[in-house]
């Protein structure tokens, strides 16, 4: 999907840039029963104080509720249409099963309206198919990858995104992740075939704050902008520095660079390579 500009009309039109679409289908329309409310907490939990900070105002929304699993096996299914998700980066597509059942996938690229898929042992190695890491040659692209069998898919699943089924041993898939990292999956563990469409997500410049806005993002202020009341950056005459070893939070924690993974976290051992060598 191409990235389309605007004619410099106003300064915030001069650098934005938005998706052609084009990899949508023409007319296509939402599955009501495939959609739900999806509630705007602006950044605060269930007491009502603000644990996520920067968030709030954003435009409606409607969650479209996709099938992480795909344990539809053995039944084949026609791509009625390909749809933008407002939830996410990827688009989606609206499977029609031989049933009569819909359920939404993340589009792969390629992926068109009246594709036919299917899940399962014995599937072809398509784009757009789905089965255990046990059943797919090494060396392929794929998307959607579970951790724990049959919890759904929880790995690869943004716009563009890929990974490469390295080699297989001992019930275990050695896939290597879009930063890098190799790590060791169960081979009862479900994948799709193939890369995540709208791919040029990344390359798409907001343009101006409101847009921003509209997404749900408030403004945030530089700590150096504010007073030393305020954060441990503020103070000082003209553009001073932190006055600081390393940059930290408003709360004197660490920032920028510091490792919070667990060093005794139980998946360690499944990491092979991490993402930096």
């Amino acid at each position: 999907m191409a990235i389309k500009a605007y004619r410099p009309t106003t300064p915030s039109r001069r650098f934005m840039t938005v998706s052609d679409f084009s990899e949508l289908t023409p007319g296509y329309e939402v599955e009501k029963s495939l959609i739900t409310g999806k509630k705007n907490n602006a950044g605060r939990n269930a007491n009502g104080r603000i644990t996520v900070r920067h968030r709030g105002g954003a435009n409606k929304r409607k969650y479209r509720i996709i099938d992480w699993k795909r344990n539809k096996d053995g039944v084949w299914a026609k791509v009625d249409s390909v749809q933008y998700d407002p939830n996410r980066t990827a688009n989606i597509a609206l499977l029609v099963y031989e049933d009569g059942e819909k359920r939404y996938i993340p589009a792969p690229i390629g992926m068109k309206k009246g594709d036919r898929i299917i899940s399962g042992e014995g599937a072809d190695i398509i784009v757009g198919n789905a089965m255990k890491l046990q059943d797919i040659p090494d060396g392929t692209m794929l998307h959607c990858i579970e951790i724990y069998p049959g919890r759904g898919a929880q790995l690869v699943r943004g716009a563009g995104n890929s990974a490469r089924l390295m080699a297989k041993e001992g019930g275990y898939a050695q896939v290597r992740l879009p930063s890098g990292e190799v790590r060791l999956i169960r081979l009862e563990c479900r994948a799709t075939i193939g890369q995540i469409g709208n791919a040029e997500h990344q390359n798409i410049s907001i343009g101006k704050a409101g847009r921003k806005r509209h997404m749900g993002w408030r403004p945030t202020v530089r700590g150096s902008a504010m007073n030393p009341c305020d954060h441990p950056h503020g103070g000082g005459e003209g553009k001073a520095p932190v006055g600081r070893s390393e940059p930290v939070t408003p709360w004197g924690k660490p920032a920028l660079g510091l490792k919070t993974r667990n060093g005794k976290a139980k998946t360690n051992k499944f990491i092979v390579r991490r993402r930096k060598g």
